[in-house]
């Protein structure tokens, strides 16, 4: 009798056992081989900063793929490198497998290549980043910004403000002209987004509104924590019909004659992104405003201040009343100058 049991419990082991590895043989099969679908055979993918592993799977579903969000979280458990994958814009392309998905988000393939728009550049310094990547294929170092937007698809009359700063992946070979239209397509997705949240009460009449202001927002910005009362100052002046003054705009006005001098001649020179002697928004946006900027222009803060000023370490000070600016200007300034 107990021999019996003995054998019964070695057969009951041996059965645990061997369901054991061929369940972890299915997993890892499924893993290492079971190929995903997409909604279109190439597929850009957005994971945002601060994703957590366990919330990956439901964004890339809600993004164009069929795996279940549940599988994604235990694959990457299998493979134990979850902390590693990076935000930025990833292409996915039929046929890909979930380990050749999951390779793409911890960039461990060594094939691929990296491109990062800046937050702040304008159009002339993305182009100038294009031409100098020795990895990309150059077709528009020949053509103008017209000619670029017409090659992506876009429908604007210029090309500022419409790239997503982001970090953009791309194989050896891949031409600029895709580069330009993932981080297009990025754009505009943030921006119709970020329209949809907007409050009734910003002086906002359209989109583009949206974008020029979130541009100024980003140039003007030194430190994060000042993002949404920079936004709230704009907004402010907007609101009550006040002019912007804001160098950046001016600055971005004179183009290549800037020559890092600001003078007040050229606070005087009209144009339409003088924001000195113009009422309202510039023309075009003057950057490519990052995420965080056209959050900040549709959530300003909470505050009457109509003025701001540098302090130095790239925070700023700010107030509701000009003779507080004043003040504020004399003070930081003696401050700088001092030894």
């Amino acid at each position: 009798m107990f021999l019996n049991g003995l054998r019964l419990g070695v057969r009951i082991v041996r059965m645990a056992a061997f369901f054991a590895i061929a369940a972890s043989a299915a997993v890892w099969a499924c893993y290492r081989w079971w190929p995903l679908t997409l909604r279109t055979p190439s597929l850009e993918v957005i994971i945002e900063p601060g994703t957590l592993p366990a919330k990956l799977g439901a964004s890339l579903q809600e993004q164009g793929l069929s795996a279940p969000a549940q599988s994604i979280r235990w694959a990457l458990r299998l493979r134990g490198d979850a902390r590693s994958i990076k935000s930025g814009c990833y292409e996915i392309r039929a046929p890909i497998s979930m380990s050749g998905l999951l390779n793409k988000l911890v960039r461990n393939d060594p094939r691929q290549r990296e491109l990062r728009i800046i937050e702040g550049w304008n159009f002339r310094q993305l182009r100038l980043a294009l031409n100098r990547h020795p990895d990309l294929e150059h077709r528009t170092a020949e053509l103008s910004d017209a000619e670029i937007l017409r090659s992506i698809g876009a429908t604007q009359a210029f090309a500022e403000g419409w790239f997503a700063p982001d970090y953009y992946l791309f194989y050896p070979g891949a031409s600029d002209i895709e580069i330009l239209g993932r981080a297009y397509r990025r754009q505009t997705t943030l921006l119709r987004r970020a329209w949809e949240r907007r409050g009734d009460h910003l002086p906002l009449a359209k989109p583009l509104d949206l974008l020029v202001l979130a541009s100024i927002v980003e140039k003007e910005t030194g430190r994060e924590e000042d993002r949404s009362k920079v936004a709230a100052v704009f907004t402010n002046r907007l609101r009550t019909g006040m002019r912007l003054q804001s160098d950046p705009t001016t600055i971005y006005g004179l183009g290549e004659r800037f020559d890092g001098d600001l003078r007040r001649s050229d606070l005087r020179a009209d144009s339409p992104w003088n924001t000195y002697t113009r009422a309202g928004l510039p023309l075009t946006p003057i950057a490519m405003p990052s995420r965080a900027s056209l959050d900040a222009s549709i959530s300003p803060a909470q505050t009457n201040a109509l003025y701001f000023v540098a302090r130095g370490d790239g925070s700023s000070e700010f107030n509701e009343s000009l003779d507080a600016h004043n003040q504020a200007v004399r003070r930081w300034q003696r401050r700088q100058e001092s030894p």
